[in-house]
């Protein structure tokens, strides 16, 4: 069983891998648009603000990709926008929060547009995730979390997107039964980190439809400060 990475930001990520491990792509949450007047109906009253469930989301819910928000929002790069969700939710320190570009994608925030969240992998991830696994002939994911000291083995044919999804407490890192792959969420952050054994992780990518930043050798944990936190 794989242990949870901790990756640090002194280096790049694909320095910080295991050997087995070869590439590395920052899976991007999608934001969650779900049905018009999904929320007002769900509201006691008009100053409630309501966010969906796993199973809300799944059930009903549509991704909608960061590039979508971007044109929407003016925002010109997945930096941009990526220092636009973290300055919204207050976590960056105050002198390097972009109040400006915060406005520029809550302006483009409408109704029954949700943020993703930045506490755990998203369960449009996790419902590709499966499949992707299964496409790949895996049998078994483990999975090994740090902060509650959890570690156990499900069986891929009897595990949902929403059991993965009990799971996705804080850190976590999933991996088949030959380490071929692992998938870390990353606490207080908009995406989940894919790791392989093959290098050609880009076609892994685009074969899922995924919006990621494909990791080279000068890609860090925090990817997006590198223009905007210097």
């Amino acid at each position: 069983m794989l242990n949870y990475i901790w990756l640090n930001d002194k280096s790049p990520i694909l320095k910080q891998l295991p050997t087995n491990f070869k590439s590395a792509a920052i899976l991007l949450h999608p934001f969650i648009q779900m049905p018009q007047g999904w929320e007002e109906n769900k509201r006691n009253n008009e100053y409630e603000h309501i966010y969906p469930s796993d199973e809300e989301i799944l059930q009903l819910g549509k991704p909608v990709m960061w590039k979508e928000i971007m044109y929407e929002s003016g925002l010109t790069t997945h930096e941009e926008l990526a220092i636009a969700l973290q300055t919204s939710i207050g976590a960056l320190r105050k002198k390097y929060a972009r109040e400006d570009l915060a406005e520029k994608l809550n302006s483009s925030i409408i109704s029954n547009l949700y943020y993703p969240n930045e506490d755990f992998t998203t369960i449009f991830l996790i419902n590709d995730l499966l499949k992707f696994l299964g496409s790949k002939g895996v049998k078994q994911l483990s999975y090994s979390d740090p902060l509650l000291d959890k570690k156990g083995i499900l069986e891929l044919k009897n595990t949902s997107p929403l059991d993965l999804c009990e799971l996705s407490l804080k850190e976590i890192i999933i991996t088949d039964e030959n380490k071929d792959f692992a998938f870390m969420n990353v606490y207080d952050s908009f995406n989940t980190i894919l790791l392989a054994k093959e290098k050609n992780i880009k076609n892994i990518v685009k074969s899922m439809n995924w919006e990621a930043i494909i990791c080279d050798n000068n890609t860090y944990i925090s990817w997006y400060s590198k223009a905007f936190l210097s």
